[in-house]
């Protein structure tokens, strides 16, 4: 695939290199998968390490005396608690309490590292230079991000930089991988432990290359990072989170500490203090059909009367749990674990039940 209007990441020659099958996402051309396979990347991953290219993805440098107050004007997180060198993720939210994106932001100290969403970093840098008041806003849009994840990631790292290796879950540092500078965080999209390496484009692929060369490693497109994260129960923006739902609704108030509960002060508290107090009006669940039939985003959600429920948001196969799994919004009397829905699979009413989430046990490193 060429398309002269899609962009093109800094390791789009390797991918192709590599045999990607590359589709537009977000604007750019992405690798979906790779001669292996979606399932066997997927399994893969679950094994072993796999190595993503999510360069795509916004990069942004927030400093200032007042940064911290200031981004807790847009955002319902704890920016305030945040320690040097810890990571958090949050959400913008707009006035009506809508998710705008969500984001993860890492403390080092003299600026905050802020990782956006493809889709919406463009819009994502107006809001915040919008709003910031007295701010220094650096898109760094033009960096590359790689994404290594799977039980056997730890140790790659630790052969490519030990100071990496030794980060706890939910943090970052300013460091080298494979001599290269760069900057490391440790999450996971997966469910599984990982790294994100933010880095110069000009030492991308060679940074890939050194890794994809440990037999531990092997390159993973966009769909086994899609499957990956739906067993993991997370929230996909734009399919499972947007404008419309809040992040009470999506089940996210984990990530509201008590103190911003309870002060507010940013877009939207006025609704997301009103649905912790008395609930919202719909609720995101797990949910198992109960034969081989998958359920697409845009499936409807009723009940076995045939009340109108809701609709799923991500659905599809689950390599690792070995069957169709989904998730989608139910109103709060049909969200309890174990709850019968139906699914309006073409045309027709498929049983299923409400189960917990993740729909595979994540395994981030705790130590």
């Amino acid at each position: 695939m060429s398309d002269p209007d899609l962009k093109i990441t800094p390791l789009d020659r390797l991918h192709r290199a590599l045999g990607a099958k590359m589709v537009p996402f977000a604007g750019y051309a992405m690798p979906v998968q790779y001669p292996m396979g979606v399932l066997q990347e997927h399994q893969w991953t679950r094994q072993h390490a796999g190595l993503f290219d999510v360069s795509h993805m916004g990069q942004i440098w927030l400093s200032g005396a007042d940064v911290v107050a200031q981004l807790e004007t847009v955002v319902p997180g704890d920016i305030a608690a945040l320690a040097p060198g810890r990571q958090r993720y949050t959400m913008l939210t707009a006035e009506d309490g809508g998710i705008l994106d969500d984001l993860m932001i890492t403390n080092f100290g003299d600026h905050l590292y802020v990782v956006v969403n493809a889709g919406c970093k463009d819009a994502d840098l107006a809001h915040l230079q919008a709003k910031l008041g007295g701010v220094t806003i650096a898109p760094k849009f033009d960096r590359a991000l790689l994404a290594l994840q799977g039980p056997e990631a730890a140790s790659v790292m630790a052969d490519m930089s030990p100071d990496a290796a030794a980060l706890g879950f939910m943090s970052g540092r300013a460091t080298t991988v494979a001599s290269v500078p760069a900057i490391v965080t440790r999450s996971g999209y997966t469910g599984e432990d990982g790294f994100e390496i933010s880095l110069s484009a000009a030492d991308a692929e060679a940074v890939a290359n050194r890794l994809l060369a440990d037999a531990r490693v092997k390159p993973i497109g966009l769909g086994a990072r899609d499957s990956l994260r739906l067993e993991a129960g997370l929230c996909l923006y734009g399919h499972d989170i947007d404008t419309t739902t809040s992040p009470i609704e999506a089940g996210l108030t984990w990530t509201i500490s008590k103190r911003r509960r309870a002060e507010g002060g940013f877009p939207g508290a006025a609704r997301i203090q009103r649905e912790l107090a008395g609930g919202p009006a719909r609720m995101r669940v797990g949910i198992r059909p109960e034969d081989k039939a998958p359920a697409r985003e845009g499936t409807a959600i009723v009940s076995p009367s045939g009340e109108a429920l809701g609709a799923i948001t991500s659905g599809g196969f689950g390599p690792t749990v070995g069957g169709p799994i989904a998730m989608g919004y139910v109103t709060p009397a049909h969200a309890a674990v174990g709850t019968e829905v139906h699914l309006i699979v073409r045309g027709s009413p498929r049983p299923a039940r409400v189960v917990p989430m993740p729909f595979a046990p994540h395994r981030y490193h705790r130590g």
